[in-house]
């Protein structure tokens, strides 16, 4: 099998509860809402997602854990995301696999197996959404704050090996915002320098330019401010083939930063006509 569908995925706590979505963030909710079904359909068997709100330290963690169960205050918004249940299943062995590969590489790579391990937000916020039953397996991932763009990409190729040598069928969500210079206000949006490197960025992307998008990404991270520094988007690129369709479904501001709902779906390759003899 391979990787059937990769995105990026906005995480902005006030799309938590739908109910209390600010309209500038609405476009978002709703396509998010639609993209669960595409998901469906595709009945994956686990969905690996890196979530820029697990920043670690020195090491590339993967959670392992068989079951995530837990209950979500964060720590940073406690007021608009309190007391949220989730309860997923996990793929231990695919998190072994992902570990395996990233120590033999010689990568910092550290599993986790522990059932009192609380998910962050950007981890539980697009899940809400994308898999709303709580019923497709997750393996979700750190942005490791020592390793570089460079070390995060050639992480991200191991981890794209992996997937898409694997007899299951996988999404991978990269959890997180573009440009990322916060100020006070969810209603602001970035500046116009800043947001004009978006608008590159995200043009390189949809017309698959995935390479000039990575030459890009050093300094558009350092200018714009690119949540986590851009590890999220150096994932992303990793796992990106010239046969996935890219699509643009909606985006937002909140607080100064860009977000956008981005997906690159694989286009099935037609059947060879059979040869008459």
């Amino acid at each position: 099998m391979t990787i059937e569908l990769a995105m990026l995925a906005p995480h902005v706590p006030s799309m938590c509860h739908f109910d209390q979505v600010p309209d500038f963030q609405k476009d978002m909710a709703i396509e998010m809402q639609k993209m669960s079904k595409t998901i469906y359909d595709l009945k994956p068997d686990a969905i690996v997602l890196v979530s820029c709100h697990w920043p670690s330290t020195f090491f590339h963690y993967v959670d392992c854990t068989p079951v995530h169960k837990g209950i979500l205050t964060a720590f940073e918004c406690p007021d608009l995301i309190r007391d949220v249940p989730y309860e997923y299943p996990g793929d231990k062995q695919l998190g072994d696999e992902l570990v395996k590969i990233g120590q033999d590489a010689g990568l910092q790579v550290v599993g986790i197996d522990d059932p009192y391990y609380v998910w962050d937000y950007g981890t539980v916020v697009p899940l809400r959404y994308l898999v709303p039953n709580e019923d497709i397996p997750v393996v979700n991932l750190s942005v490791t704050m020592a390793a570089t763009l460079d070390e995060t990409y050639k992480w991200g190729q191991l981890i794209a090996k992996v997937l898409k040598e694997s007899e299951k069928k996988i999404v991978f969500v990269s959890s997180g915002a573009l440009s990322h210079n916060l100020v006070r206000g969810r209603h602001n949006k970035p500046t116009a320098s800043e947001h004009a490197l978006d608008k590159q960025f995200i043009s390189y992307i949809l017309n698959k330019e995935y390479d000039a998008a990575y030459q890009m990404l050093p300094q558009y991270a350092r200018l714009a401010k690119v949540e986590s520094g851009g590890r999220h988007l150096a994932m992303l690129l990793s796992m990106l083939e010239d046969d996935d369709q890219p699509k643009y479904w909606a985006d937002g501001q909140s607080s100064g930063s860009w977000n956008a709902l981005i997906t690159f779906e694989k286009v099935s390759q037609p059947a060879a006509p059979k040869v008459k003899n």
